[in-house]
């Protein structure tokens, strides 16, 4: 092409003119003069207010469908507000209408106030501690569900609550009943109560839950003021504590009997258990591990907290045998038989300041015991000295120097002070604090998803309600015509996947993002066959969850009840 022979340039009174300002979206910004340097000046920039803004427009222009635009504008909520009712918003209801439940939420408007739009339900929470070896779009089919071991730790526990002995020949005691014997030994032992002791599971007729009975065999109550004196351990509530819940004597077993009420813990174990057991699985003996430190400063933190809260009752322990501690989770300790040495040895009298010193001693000595391997110490049966010169292999300065502290008696006229033990452990307390807290993170993290899974849960119930329904209010074509059958072929497309070769699909991530998408009701549409190949369907999942509560809605219908 030719070259023109015009110059590049612009004339005076171009030059001269006014810059172009745009004022509406769409226009087109000319080029700066090419004579000139372009300069970028941030403070010659306006902050952006939209200006003649039409969502309607603007979600045509998009391609946005009809049923989908809203009818308010998102940058101006104040007219709106102010025809509303004043109804507290609440954003976790299923249908929330903006006209009903919006009024106090937008009251006082900001210079920008975002439409009102239903919380995401159809994401999994990023709760917690996560894998990091996955990439962003990838899951493994357990992470939506709790981990196996937690799972399976609680189902025995539920198992163990609701276990029954049948052809039992055990007595119903006062209002509890079902009595399940939980001694794993069938020798009666006096060791540490004086009397024969057995613990039984039991259900309260009053209330439905599960209780432990522990039975003091042979005892005669001489002085009725003494089972009122276990009713004070009511005050204490505590964790680290087996609550005290009745006493009372009875003839139910053919003597006179005492009877303890305390709460119950499935598959918990004794410290005698948990540590002084070692067999294998043929029964055999085994060398015994040395029980970390860490482990044993967690026992020290949680039995220093429950001694804590007793002592500020006005009452003492007395009884921290190894087979009288539970073992109830992981490394998780628990006082039990309180308030069974204060019946039993109530004519003694004894003053309850001397009691709580005693309380310093046989802490040391459980402790001792269970670092050291040796349940006779928490008797007595053994000299101490020896076993704390033992520590010196296996623990550190600090440890040994707390156990010795707990050990060794006051210098009268002085007390112990168990405050002054909890200021020299403070260190060991922080430690023991920060991993309950990621304890409880990691319990939140599980929690999160069952959240998510018994949302799910309760919309299959749904679809399980409609689908395939053999009659309702004499229609016995009821879920196959209508709307109704668009769910059926809804169930079919989720659950009942095919491949070429008419093999069955199994794939859970394809339930759980349908079932998700349901639950949001995306726009998104799907193709529904039937099983003939006769009928091709294309919806959207809005319109299908706009189903589902128009079926379930009018099967609510003539019970009158929400689900």
């Amino acid at each position: 092409m030719p070259v023109s022979g015009k110059a590049s340039t612009i004339s005076s009174q171009a030059a001269a003119a006014a810059p172009f300002t745009p004022r509406y979206g769409g226009s087109t910004t000319p080029n700066p003069p090419e004579a000139e340097a372009s300069l970028f000046n941030p403070a010659q920039i306006k902050e952006f207010t939209p200006q003649h803004y039409d969502l309607s427009q603007g979600l045509l222009t998009n391609g946005g469908t009809p049923d989908a635009i809203p009818t308010f504008d998102p940058f101006s909520m104040q007219t709106i507000s102010q025809a509303m009712p004043t109804t507290t918003y609440n954003p976790y209801l299923e249908e929330n209408q903006i006209t009903s439940n919006a009024a106090t939420y937008f009251q006082t408007p900001a210079a920008f106030v975002g439409p009102a739009q239903p919380l995401q339900y159809h994401l999994y929470a990023p709760i917690g501690a996560h894998r990091q070896d996955l990439l962003a779009y990838q899951r493994h089919t357990h992470d939506f569900f709790m981990p196996n071991d937690l799972r399976e730790d609680l189902q025995k526990k539920s198992e163990a609550a609701r276990q029954v002995m049948p052809n039992s020949q055990l007595p119903a005691v006062e209002h509890y009943h079902t009595l399940v014997p939980l001694d794993t030994s069938h020798h009666k032992s006096a060791t540490v109560f004086g009397f024969p002791s057995w613990v039984y599971k039991a259900v309260s007729s009053k209330n439905g839950l599960t209780y432990v009975l522990r039975r003091i065999e042979g005892f005669r109550l001489s002085n009725a003021n003494a089972v009122q004196s276990a009713k004070n351990w009511r005050r204490v509530d505590n964790a680290g504590v087996v609550s005290v819940i009745d006493a009372f004597t009875t003839r139910a077993f053919g003597d006179s009997s005492l009877i303890f009420v305390y709460n119950y813990y499935p598959q918990s174990k004794t410290i005698v258990e948990a540590h002084f057991t070692n067999t294998n699985r043929y029964g055999n003996r085994i060398a015994t591990a040395v029980v970390s430190e860490q482990i044993l400063w967690g026992y020290v933190v949680q039995l220093a907290n429950a001694v804590k809260s007793i002592h500020a009752a006005n009452l003492a322990a007395r009884c921290m045998d190894p087979s009288k501690v539970l073992v109830t989770d992981k490394n998780r300790i628990r006082l039990n038989a309180c308030s069974i040495f204060d019946v039993i040895h109530f004519e003694a009298d004894r003053p309850v300041a001397e009691l709580q010193q005693e309380d310093f001693i046989i802490f040391g000595k459980l402790i001792l015991a269970i670092a050291t391997n040796n349940v006779n110490l928490a008797s007595g049966a053994t000299p101490l000295k020896g076993s704390l010169e033992s520590l010196k292999r296996n623990y550190s300065v600090e440890f040994r120097d707390t156990i010795e502290w707990l050990l060794t008696p006051a210098q009268a006229p002085g007390t112990k002070d168990l405050n002054e033990f909890i200021r020299g452990i403070s260190g060991q307390i922080m430690t023991s604090y920060d991993n309950s807290l990621h304890a409880n993170d990691t319990i939140i993290s599980t929690l999160s998803q069952e959240l998510e899974n018994g949302r799910l849960f309760r919309l299959i119930a749904k679809l399980g309600t409609i689908n395939e329904r053999p009659e309702y209010e004499g229609d016995v074509k009821w879920s196959e015509v209508g709307e109704r059958y668009f769910l059926k072929l809804f169930r079919d497309y989720v659950f009942h996947q095919v491949n070429a070769e008419g093999k069955p699909v199994v794939d859970l991530a394809h339930v759980l993002e349908c079932m998700n998408k349901l639950d949001a009701g995306v726009a998104e549409r799907i193709k529904l066959v039937s099983r003939d190949d006769q009928d091709c369907i294309i919806v959207s999942y809005k319109e299908l969850k706009k189903q589902v509560d128009a079926a379930f809605g009018e099967l609510l219908k003539p019970a009158g009840k929400r689900y």
